[in-house]
């Protein structure tokens, strides 16, 4: 009976505990469904705003990134004004650099490398004095006779004033004229101190000059071993590879577009200075060297040279003279734009032109002159960047331990 009993209850305990009893529902079909804890509650709500809003997180993601990306860049134009002869400096000797290497290269072959640097750098400064000194003698040469030009040419001007369409009197020429001179005489001082700072600003142009100079002679002479030195000693083995693709295609895209201005600016002083020779334009010779340096100003520089040239034009030989220079901004505006640019520059930067105007002007907000003529070249060098760095990586046959 004990044992009977004992085996019938451990049986009715064994059905209870280890499986189901008969006629009863199975274990699994009543089993209820945990509630949600903080975590899953919180994945849940996750996943049903990237549902509803999907825009918005895409637009937070970007935010933020362009948020870090432009406080970035304003630190690095903040830094670079700060050392702003120091960066103009280093500019001046990569432009030098992009220019005289091949000749440096070239002359390697038969003679050792300091002399080749030496005679590329010597040879080219000896040329550019010898420019400035014809201009400077041009300048003198034709002193006396532009001073009658300017005074006939000024009294021509007034006399096409008084005609139609314009019907000036006389008086009001001559209250203009006492205008300028009076504005002239009681803004003496501050003139002299615009002056005084000039000079200052004379001394600061050389130092930079003999900075760059300096460098370039260290970039033409082995610019490789101080890339490579700075590419060791500054970053891991890891990034190697990508740092000597983006720097590739930042020097790459930098010496096309500095070889690439040069081309564009040496012709448009070519056509300029042949038509100003024709048309008889006073000091012809410094406004085709105007006209050449203007032209590294992309939009802007090449009108500007041309609009100095119309007013000598004008002053010096009438307003025939000035209406054809007119007429030859035009036709080097649009020679230069589809023209020069598509084949000289196509292969070296390729950027819209809203681009490129956008970028002068913003360069010329941030530091004048000399911040639209870096600014094409800085956006160029971004965009060959980042273009390499999109690239698939090739595999590197050294290894990772480079």
């Amino acid at each position: 009976m004990a044992d009977a009993g004992g085996r019938t209850a451990g049986q009715d305990r064994g059905r209870r505990t280890g499986g189901a009893v008969l006629g009863s529902r199975p274990a699994h079909a009543v089993r209820l469904r945990p509630r949600p804890g903080p975590t899953d509650r919180a994945a849940t709500t996750a996943s049903a705003a990237e549902r509803t809003v999907p825009w918005l997180r895409v637009a937070a993601a970007y935010s933020w990134r362009l948020i870090l990306v432009g406080a970035v860049v304003y630190g690095v134009f903040t830094i670079l004004g700060r050392f702003q002869l120091i960066a103009v400096a280093v500019f001046l000797a990569l432009v030098v650099t992009s220019l005289l290497r091949p000749i440096a290269d070239l002359l390697d072959r038969v003679l050792p490398r300091s002399v080749s640097v030496a005679v590329a750098l010597v040879g080219s400064v000896l040329l550019l004095f010898t420019l400035l000194a014809l201009v400077g003698n041009a300048v003198v040469g034709e002193s006396a006779k532009l001073a009658g030009e300017f005074r006939g040419g000024i009294h021509r001007i007034e006399l096409w004033l008084q005609q139609p369409p314009f019907r000036l009197s006389p008086g009001k020429l001559s209250d203009l004229q006492r205008q300028v001179v009076n504005y002239l005489t009681t803004h003496r001082a501050s003139l002299l101190s615009s002056a005084v700072s000039g000079l200052g600003r004379v001394v600061e142009l050389i130092t930079g000059a003999a900075l760059a100079l300096f460098t370039s002679v260290f970039f033409i002479h082995s610019g490789e071993r101080l890339w490579g030195w700075a590419r060791d000693q500054l970053l891991p083995s890891g990034a190697r590879q990508s740092w000597d693709r983006a720097g590739y295609a930042a020097w790459r895209t930098f010496a096309g577009y500095t070889r690439g201005i040069i081309i564009v600016a040496a012709t448009n002083a070519v056509l300029v200075g042949v038509a100003l020779f024709v048309l008889r334009v006073p000091l012809a010779l410094p406004l085709t060297l105007l006209e050449f340096f203007a032209t590294f100003v992309p939009l802007v520089g090449s009108p500007v040279a041309l609009g100095v040239a119309t007013v000598v034009a004008l002053a010096g030989r009438g307003p025939l003279t000035a209406l054809a220079v007119l007429i030859l901004i035009v036709v080097i505006g649009q020679l230069e734009g589809h023209v020069l640019h598509p084949l000289v520059m196509s292969w070296a930067v390729r950027l819209h032109p809203l681009a490129v105007a956008v970028s002068v002007i913003a360069g010329s907000i941030v530091a004048g002159v000399i911040g639209a003529i870096v600014a094409v070249p800085f956006i160029s060098v971004i965009w060959a960047v980042l273009s390499a760095l999109r690239q698939p990586r090739a595999p590197d046959p050294l290894g990772p331990d480079r």
